[in-house]
């Protein structure tokens, strides 16, 4: 039987951050966070889909700097796509 570590290959310790207005928001790279939220985003995503995928993206403390910026609706999506193309490093397609 085969046996290869690739232990020091993964990335346990660091969460990604998009940064808006000078404010670091960490968004949440874990896989089953990102296939969540990519199960959310696929097909016709909306209010109910967009809102699970903001609560599964962000941790708390970053949805509370996002809330102080009162982003309009649009740009919230534009941040949402935002760390999605962070995570996954694919350019996410426009609505």
């Amino acid at each position: 039987m085969k046996k290869i570590d690739i232990t020091d290959r993964l990335n346990f310790e660091e969460n990604n951050c998009l940064i808006i207005k000078g404010k670091e928001i960490e968004v949440n790279s874990d896989a089953p966070s990102m296939l969540k939220v990519l199960q959310f985003m696929s097909g016709d995503a909306g209010a109910k889909e967009v809102n699970e995928a903001y609560e599964t993206l962000f941790p708390v403390a970053s949805r509370e700097k996002l809330a102080k910026l009162k982003l309009s609706f649009d740009d919230l999506i534009v941040v949402i796509k935002a760390a999605v193309e962070l995570i996954t490093g694919e350019k996410q397609e426009k609505e």
